[in-house]
């Protein structure tokens, strides 16, 4: 890939927010060559987590920034779970399901902010500081008369200033609009928020109890009014709690942001009347009680999706996009997945320096299908955990009937397994994208162009790996079967067209025989695949996604 020329931007992406979404997309955009700059209106990144899990395909994508070895340090990846029925206590092993096709078979419980300060500390190595307490205000599209591309200026101010007061413009080739439920960039996109509050909003707090309540587990309470989840993974406390209760969004209610503090008694009978109180109809009379609420938050949820995540050069990814309840941890999840998506275009758009509308354009065909389906997941999740619709809590007021059976179901590795991986969205594809090239012949032991690439043993030079540990390095990644010509050092016509760039890594896998080559995006899907390595197809692949003139 050749550097653009003749730019006139102060830096190739300005990336507006730096939660998950925000500094993910930074570090995966520097990472294929762009220059990254990121600002945020808050003072100063410290703030309560909202967020407490990730799931494995996040990691796998975050795995070639380097950065999951500091994230699997800080979280619990063997977590288990008391599952609280009534009278009833079902435990739960979350971790090391048997799931041979990922190097994360596990659900993974850490804090949003320490998922946020990682990615701020990768940032920083790589000599990119967030501007804390600056916010954008608006844009202007103009053109770029050497390169041909549009580019955004904008509007940037000291947050909480004046507007009269303009204290800078910032050119950019591509601006991420990674500000929140509530995203300025979205507003002045004109992108359409579709979908609708829900009848209930969540309650989080800090807090210690008093009760028989084991530390370290995840216990969760099922009882008709909802769930309550306390994980031990309190910022403030010891105990973190989770919990629902009806609720009619007040006008301006800041969707998704913590509001007003919870006043102590209250949640101290969503505690009780959970059934891990000591007087909780139908409890299981273990005697928790609220000893102290060092922190409380009301949360008003949504549920929406935006009619457009952008097009050149404005997107739109993670809470910007897309608004979840918290059923099933997928808000961050979803956001940081928008960020591999979104970076790695983003990054090789400004290094090849000329317009690339069919890989630019993919990031919306692609994102914003994945969110709808993650966005009915979550529906489905939630409506079950905390609707007050009396279809919802007669569900819940049954499950205790069930408890006998449950243990004898949660000893099947099977049923763990086939749940951790439901969360990790395996029915996230991107089949009909524009850069999903399936040529013929076919290479049909590979996945199809557009699925995840699964991980599993192979040799390569008489080493055996695995697969996600030769992709773990940002760029693309090409997988050529044993007899595809000869080797990648030798003269041949499947390698003398292969761009000579530092983001194209080929490898030859011995325990793979067949003349055929697959081609791994940066973000771990699956982009090209023929049953030959034929040099014309592979090239036209590689120009149209940006890594080959």
């Amino acid at each position: 890939m050749a550097p653009g020329q003749g730019t006139t931007s102060d830096s190739d992406v300005l990336v507006v927010g730096a939660g998950p979404a925000g500094l993910t997309t930074a570090l995966q955009a520097h990472a294929h060559g762009a220059t990254v700059r990121v600002v945020d209106r808050r003072p100063h990144r410290a703030r309560p987590s909202r967020a407490m899990m990730l799931h494995a395909r996040a990691l796998e994508g975050l795995r070639p920034l380097g950065v999951t070895d500091e994230l699997l340090s800080r979280a619990d990846t063997t977590p288990e779970a008391r599952i609280h029925l009534g009278r009833h206590v079902v435990e739960a092993r979350l971790g090391h399901a048997d799931l041979p096709d990922t190097a994360f078979p596990h659900l993974t419980l850490v804090r949003q902010a320490d998922v946020e300060d990682v990615l701020c500390q990768a940032l920083q190595a790589r000599g990119i500081h967030v501007d804390w307490g600056v916010e954008f205000r608006g844009l202007q599209h103009e053109p770029d008369l050497v390169s041909g591309q549009g580019l955004v200026r904008a509007q940037l101010h000291p947050a909480g200033g004046p507007r009269r007061n303009l204290a800078e413009h910032h050119v950019s080739r591509f601006l991420a609009g990674c500000d929140g439920q509530s995203s300025t960039v979205r507003g002045l996109t004109g992108a359409q928020w579709r979908g609708g509050p829900y009848g209930v909003e969540a309650v989080m707090a800090d807090l210690e109890l008093d009760g028989a309540l084991d530390e370290g587990m995840l216990h969760v309470a099922v009882g008709p009014a909802g769930l309550v989840f306390l994980f031990a993974l309190g910022e403030g406390a010891t105990w973190r709690m989770l919990a629902t209760r009806p609720a009619a969004p007040a006008p301006g209610a800041r969707f998704g942001q913590l509001g007003p503090p919870v006043p102590a008694e209250e949640v101290a009978r969503l505690v009780g009347e959970s059934g891990l109180g000591r007087s909780g109809p139908g409890g299981s009379g273990l005697g928790a009680a609220v000893s102290e609420v060092r922190w409380s938050a009301q949360i008003p949820l949504q549920h929406r999706i935006a009619r457009t995540f952008g097009a050149s050069p404005v997107f739109l990814a993670g809470d910007s996009a897309h608004a979840h309840s918290p059923a099933g941890g997928q808000g961050m999840n979803n956001g940081i997945l928008d960020a591999l998506n979104l970076g790695w275009k983003l990054g090789f758009a400004s290094a090849a320096g000329t317009p690339l509308p069919e890989l630019l354009d993919s990031y919306g065909q692609e994102r914003r299908l994945a969110a709808r389906r993650v966005l009915a997941l979550t529906h489905v999740i939630f409506f079950g955990e905390a609707s007050p619709h009396p279809v919802a809590r007669l569900a819940r007021s049954v499950l205790p009937v069930f408890a006998p059976a449950l243990p004898l179901l949660l000893r099947q590795r099977w049923v763990t397994a086939k749940g951790i991986r439901l969360l990790a969205q395996p029915f996230v594809h991107y089949r009909g994208s524009a850069i999903s090239h399936d040529c013929t012949p076919r290479a049909g032991r590979w996945p199809r162009p557009g699925e995840r690439l699964p991980d599993g043993p192979v040799s390569v030079g008489g080493r055996v790996a695995r697969l996600h540990e030769l992709t773990a390095v940002p760029g693309i990644h090409l997988l050529f079967e044993r007899d595809a010509g000869p080797g990648p050092s030798g003269a041949g016509p499947a390698f003398t067209a292969l761009p000579a760039s530092p983001l194209v890594h080929v490898h030859r896998l011995t325990s793979h025989p067949g003349r055929g080559v697959v081609a791994v995006r940066p973000d771990g899907y699956v982009g090209y695949r023929c049953g030959v390595a034929d040099p014309g197809q592979l090239a036209s692949w590689l120009r149209l996604v940006g890594a080959a003139d």
